[in-house]
C-alpha cells in the first residue's frame, strides 16, 4: 500500500484544491447577500468532502475491475435513466434528477458519462488490438452510445447528451478505427452539422416549425436561436447570453475586483453560481483570472495524458481518453456558450460550477485516472471477452 500511495500524482491533487479554492470563492461571491443562495458555498465544501472520499476511494480500486463489469455498469446506467423517465424530479425545465435519502438528489445524466466511458472501454480492450470495422464495431458502439443519447434528449438535457457523443468519437478515434472510416466519418459529420446550421439560419421558420410542431422539442430552438439567429432570438431566450457577455467584456484584462462585478453583484446574470460560473470570473478577475482557470484545466489534463502514456495497460489510456474528452466538452461548451461560439445547453464547468451529482463524478472519474497511475505499470492479466465483442481472428 505504501508503494501505491507514492505513487499518487501530487500534482493531480495540487490541481484539484486549487480548483476547489476556485469554486468555493467564487459560489460565494455569485451569492452573497442571497436569502435563496445563502450557504451554497458551504454545501459545495461538503460535496468536496464527498468527492474527495470518492476520488481516494476509487483510486484504490483496481480499474481493470470496472472494464471487467463493464456491461453490467452499464446496463445499472441505462435502469436508472430509464427510472428518472417515470419519477424524476425536474429542476429548470429539465427532468433529470431522482430523490435519494438524506434529503439529497442523484442525476442519472452526470452519472452516466463515467458508466459510458467504462463500458466502451471494456469493449475496446475485448477487441484485443484488432482494427474496428463498420458493421461489426463502430455500428454496435455507436447504437450503444445512442440509446442512453435518445433517453437524455428526451429529459430536455442537450449538454449531457452531447457529452456522451463526444466521449464516444474520443475512444472510436484511440480503438484503432480505420484511417479511412475516420475521414468518412468526419466528412458526414462536418456536412450535416454544416448543413444543418445552414438549414437554420436561412429557413429559421420551417426549422422552427421542424423542431416545435413535430419532434415537439421546444426548448431547442431557445437554445439555437440566441447562438445561430440572435437577431430573431425572443428576449428571454438571448437573456442570459446578452447579459453574460456584457459582463464578461466589463471585466476587461483584471476585471472589476472581488465580489465587486456589477452584473453578477446584481444578479443580471442568472445562475452564476453554476452554469455561468465562469462570467463571475471573468467579470471579477477579468483576462488573467479566466487564463489563470484555464491554465489549471491544462495542466490537469497534460497530467492526464502522460498517465495515459506511461500506462502499460490497454484499458487505461482508454478510460482516461474518454474522462479526458468529457472534461474538454465541458469546458469548451461552457465557456463557449458565454462568448457566443456554442448554444447555451446547461453544462457545468467542471470543478468549479455548484453541483453535487456533477462534482461527484467528476472527482470519481479522477479517481479512476489516479487508479490507472496505480495500477496501470502492472503486468496485464486476461480479461474475459463478451461472445459478442471477441475479437476476430483475422481482420481482412
Amino acid at each position: 500500500m505504501l508503494e501505491k500511495v507514492k505513487k499518487i500524482d501530487g500534482v493531480i491533487v495540487l490541481m484539484l484544491i486549487l480548483l476547489m479554492i476556485v469554486s468555493i470563492t467564487s459560489i460565494y461571491s455569485s451569492t452573497n447577500g442571497s436569502e435563496t443562495f445563502g450557504g451554497f458555498h458551504l454545501k459545495m465544501l461538503v460535496y468536496y468532502g464527498l468527492g474527495f472520499i470518492a476520488f481516494f476511494g476509487l483510486m484504490f480500486i483496481d480499474y481493470r475491475l470496472l472494464i471487467k463489469n463493464g456491461l453490467y455498469i452499464y446496463l445499472f446506467g441505462i435502469g436508472l435513466l430509464l427510472l428518472v423517465n417515470f419519477i424524476g424530479k425536474s429542476k429548470n425545465g429539465s427532468k433529470g434528477w431522482l430523490d435519494i435519502p438524506g434529503g439529497l438528489s442523484l442525476q442519472p445524466a452526470e452519472l452516466f458519462k463515467l458508466v459510458l466511458i467504462v463500458f466502451l472501454a471494456a469493449v475496446l480492450v475485448y477487441k484485443n488490438k484488432s482494427k474496428l470495422t463498420f458493421w461489426r464495431d463502430t455500428v454496435p458502439l455507436g447504437l450503444i452510445t445512442l440509446l442512453p443519447f435518445g433517453i437524455v434528449i428526451m429529459l430536455n438535457d442537450l449538454g449531457n447528451a452531447l457529452s456522451y457523443a463526444v466521449i464516444f468519437f474520443g475512444l472510436l478515434w484511440i480503438g484503432n478505427i480505420k484511417f479511412s472510416h475516420a475521414v468518412i466519418g468526419l466528412i458526414i459529420i462536418g456536412g450535416l452539422a454544416f448543413a444543418g446550421v445552414t438549414s437554420y439560419i436561412h429557413y429559421h421558420d420551417k426549422a422552427v416549425s421542424f423542431i416545435e410542431d413535430t419532434l415537439g422539442l421546444d426548448h431547442l430552438v431557445n437554445r439555437f436561436d440566441p447562438w445561430l439567429v440572435p437577431d430573431l432570438a425572443s428576449k428571454d431566450a438571448s437573456y442570459h447570453t446578452t447579459n453574460a457577455k456584457i459582463a464578461i467584456a466589463s471585466g476587461g484584462m483584471s476585471g472589476e475586483g472581488y465580489m465587486e462585478g456589477t452584473s453578477v453583484q446584481n444578479n443580471r446574470v442568472p445562475y452564476t453560481y453554476s452554469d455561468a460560473i465562469f462570467v463571475q470570473i471573468a467579470e471579477e478577475f477579468g483576462f488573467i483570472g479566466s487564463a489563470g482557470v484555464l491554465l489549471l484545466f491544462f495542466i490537469l489534463i497534460h497530467r492526464m495524458i502522460l498517465i495515459a502514456l506511461e500506462c502499460k495497460e490497454r484499458g487505461g489510456p482508454f478510460l482516461i481518453v474518454g474522462v479526458v474528452s468529457m472534461l474538454m466538452y465541458q469546458i469548451l461548451e461552457n465557456i463557449g456558450a458565454f462568448i457566443g461560439l456554442m448554444p447555451l445547453t446547461g453544462i457545468t464547468l467542471p470543478f468549479i460550477s455548484f453541483g453535487g451529482t456533477s462534482l461527484l463524478i467528476n472527482m470519481a472519474s479522477m479517481g479512476v485516472v489516479m487508479s490507472v497511475r496505480l495500477y496501470g505499470g502492472e503486468v496485464e492479466e486476461q480479461l474475459p471477452a463478451y461472445p459478442m465483442y471477441s475479437p476476430p481472428a483475422k481482420i481482412l
